[in-house]
C-alpha cells in the first residue's frame, strides 16, 4: 500500500483508550495533527503525554474498541521499520552511551538503522555518511563529529540525538521532554535549533511540561490532564494564567517575551 506523504495529516486519533496493567492511561482521545504542523502537546507529569507519543510510534496499542483507530500518515497498519523511515523521535538516551567511545558521527548515522549503535553487520553507505556530516553542519556541531559520546555534555548529547533523529529526512520530528537535565544554555541552543527546524518546514510535534520549551513557531497547544485533552487551540488563547492554573493546580503568572512564554 501506497503512503501519501503529500497528506495533509499527519495523525487522526479517534476515541481511543490506552491501559498499562490494570489502570487507563488514556481515556477517550481524540486529536488530529497536521504534517507540517508545529503542535505542542502540554501537561503535568502523569497526565499521558509520553504515553500518546508511544501510541503514535506503534510503542502502545489501543484497546479495540467500535469507531476508534489510529492513523499514521493516512494509514491504520505500519510495519514498525518503515514507519520508523519517516518519522523522526528524540528520545532521553544517547545511542553508544552504553559504548561510550561511539563518535557522534556514529551516533546520528545509527538513526539510518534504528540501532543502538553502528554494528558491524551494519552497512554505512557513502551517501549516508554525506548526510551524516550535512546534518552535523546543520546542527552547527561539525566540532562533535569525532568526540566520543561518553564525553559529552547534556546539551551535546542532545543535539546530536536530534540529529540521529533527522538523518533519514522524517516528515515530522517528536521530542518528548526534551529540555529535561539540560542547563541554561543549553535550553537556549536547543530552542534555537528547534526553530531553525520548523522554519525549514519540518513538523514538530513538542511533549512538554515546561513552558518556555514551547517555541514561537508553535502555533497551536494541546492541554492534557488525567489522560484526557483538556482543551485544543491557539497558543494565545490557552497559555493564559486561568487555563495554566486549572491545568496544573497552582497559581501562576504568565509573561510573553520575544514569543516565548515564561510563567512562575
Amino acid at each position: 500500500m501506497e503512503i501519501d506523504l503529500e497528506s495533509p495529516s499527519f495523525v487522526e486519533i479517534a476515541n481511543i483508550s490506552v491501559a498499562r496493567g490494570d489502570s487507563i492511561v488514556l481515556d477517550n482521545i481524540s486529536l488530529r495533527i497536521g504534517a507540517h504542523e508545529h503542535v505542542a502537546i502540554l501537561g503535568p507529569n502523569g497526565c499521558g503525554k509520553s504515553t500518546l507519543i508511544q501510541t503514535l510510534t506503534c510503542q502502545r496499542y489501543p484497546l479495540v474498541r467500535e469507531g476508534s483507530y489510529v492513523r499514521i500518515f493516512g494509514r491504520e497498519r505500519w510495519d514498525l521499520s518503515e514507519l520508523r523511515r519517516h518519522l523522526g523521535v528524540v528520545g532521553s538516551e544517547l545511542p553508544g552511551e552504553r559504548t561510550p567511545h561511539t563518535s557522534g558521527r556514529d551516533a546520528v548515522l545509527s538513526g539510518f538503522f534504528s540501532s543502538s549503535t553502528l554494528w558491524p553487520h551494519l552497512r554505512v553507505t557513502p551517501e549516508m555518511q554525506t548526510r551524516a556530516d550535512e546534518i552535523l553542519r546543520l546542527l552547527e556541531v561539525e566540532h562533535l563529529r569525532d568526540k566520543p559520546v561518553g564525553h559529552m555534555s547534556a546539551g551535546e548529547s542532545k543535539r546530536i540525538l536530534i540529529g540521529r533523529a533527522l538523518v533519514h529526512r522524517p516528515q515530522v520530528l517528536l521530542l518528548d521532554e526534551p529540555s529535561n537535565t539540560l542547563d541554561l544554555a543549553a535550553q537556549w541552543e536547543l530552542r534555537r535549533t528547534l526553530q531553525r527546524l520548523a522554519q525549514q518546514g519540518i513538523g514538530l510535534l513538542l511533549v512538554t511540561h515546561h513552558l518556555s520549551d514551547i517555541i514561537p513557531e508553535v502555533d497551536r497547544v494541546v492541554m492534557m490532564r488525567q489522560g484526557r485533552i483538556a482543551a485544543d487551540g491557539p497558543k494565545k488563547e490557552l497559555l493564559t494564567a486561568p487555563r495554566l492554573r486549572e491545568l496544573f493546580g497552582v497559581e501562576v503568572e504568565v509573561v510573553e517575551r520575544n514569543g516565548f512564554f515564561h510563567a512562575w
